[in-house]
């Protein structure tokens, strides 16, 4: 169980959440206990921002207890990791085992995660068979909340998986408009690396960059395992597309990024979200990573907006690191939690996870993003897609995602 950081970095956590309004400091020694579920992939390929994500959470419910944002109740966090050393990134399996300890746990009233959607969709079902709601802030496939597959990630027919991000049935297709209309891309060769996410994402990417009347040359899957792509690459090279657009995450993205470098430093290369960020950097490295196109599922809010400039600032002191997108729409699913909770509380009912549910289905919460609702299956209201593209800044870190990938706008939308 985590509970609270040092009292030097709570004082910077409290700091901001009494200027969002959540209350001074109170004896917090008596009150009831909320157990919140975290699942994230703290070991493998994508380590490093799920520890951004992770932090962005903290930092939220640290600054909601020290602000007594819910009289009488306390927060605390049961941090789960669904990433495995034998998968060498996220594993469902494990995802499968940490929502049945949620489950099994009665203090725990709400979840946030998991990152992944593979993740997502061994999670679902366990967490509605358990009246259990979560918030993704990063998790984009479509299919679990689409009502189609309702018996199979929804079975008891509430919506229990919640987004503070939008789909990849925009991020997908909306990156083709950008390919298409801003840089003017003729063809494309397409690469998935056979996780639910990575295919979810490339197969709507391929659907309207043809309808954008750009040729498909191929489609080939990644190994996240394997080493080599060197078969795969030479058959793209010999092809001569104008880009290739990979859907995918670190494990397999950055050994593409490297060795498509090698091969075709010119071709245009991108992806989705999961060549967004700290680990994408780290593992790929310059010049392999110089030049990738990258979209996030949410609006760009770290580089200089002025709504985000004071949390960026306390998140940075707080944890010695600059924050990704997604530590921001972490926070927010935390506010959204604690919002629900002070709702609940409010009204004299008892704190259920049933009725924290429903009042995570009525959020209009204020938040960094701006307001957060959802809709009856619980994907987000607002469908913005952000897009970057890496240019290397030699006097920054390399892993630093503010300073190494450029905003360069929102994504054309379908």
């Amino acid at each position: 169980m985590i509970t609270r950081r040092a009292a030097a970095r709570l004082a910077a956590g409290t700091a901001f959440s009494a200027a969002l309004g959540l209350g001074s400091r109170a004896s917090l020694a008596a009150n009831k206990v909320i157990v919140v579920g975290v699942d994230l992939s703290l070991t493998g390929a994508d380590a490093e921002d799920a520890e951004l994500v992770e932090d962005g959470i903290k930092l939220a419910f640290d600054g909601a207890n020290q602000g007594n944002a819910v009289p009488g109740y306390t927060f605390q966090l049961m941090i789960l990791d669904d990433g495995t050393a034998t998968a060498g990134q996220y594993d469902p399996a494990q995802g499968a085992t940490n929502a049945r300890k949620m489950v099994s746990d009665p203090q725990v009233m709400a979840a946030i995660g998991p990152q992944m959607s593979g993740v997502g969709k061994a999670m679902a079902p366990i967490l509605s068979e358990g009246d259990l709601a979560t918030i993704t802030p990063s998790s984009t496939n479509p299919d679990i909340t689409n009502p189609k597959f309702g018996p199979q990630f929804d079975p008891s027919g509430k919506a229990i998986y919640f987004r503070t991000v939008t789909t990849d049935a925009y991020q997908g297709p909306n990156m083709a408009n950008f390919m298409a209309e801003k840089l003017g891309i003729k063809n494309v060769y397409v690469l998935d690396d056979s996780g639910a996410y990575g295919v979810g994402l490339a197969d709507a990417y391929q659907a309207q960059a043809a309808k954008k009347g750009v040729k498909v040359l191929g489609r080939d899957r990644l190994d996240p395992k394997a080493s080599d792509y060197t078969a795969i690459i030479t058959k793209i090279k010999a092809l001569s597309p104008a880009a290739i657009y990979y859907g995918g995450v670190d494990q397999a993205g950055t050994k593409l990024a490297k060795q498509a470098y090698d091969a075709m430093p010119t071709v245009i290369k991108a992806g989705g979200d999961g060549v967004y960020g700290a680990s994408f950097l780290s593992g790929a490295g310059f010049p392999a990573a110089n030049g990738w196109y990258a979209t996030i599922a949410s609006p760009h809010l770290t580089g200089g907006d002025a709504k985000a400039a004071e949390w960026v600032k306390t998140f940075t002191q707080t944890y010695g690191k600059s924050p990704v997108d997604y530590s921001i729409t972490a926070y927010d699913a935390a506010l959204v939690i604690i919002d629900a909770v002070k709702r609940v509380a409010a009204s004299g009912k008892p704190v259920t996870r049933a009725a924290v549910r429903d009042a995570i289905q009525t959020a209009h919460v204020p938040t960094i993003q701006g307001i957060v609702s959802f809709d009856k299956y619980g994907d987000l209201a607002n469908r913005t897609v952000s897009v970057f593209q890496i240019q290397e800044d030699k006097s920054a870190k390399l892993d630093d995602v503010i300073a190494q990938y450029k905003y360069i706008g929102v994504a054309p939308q379908t």
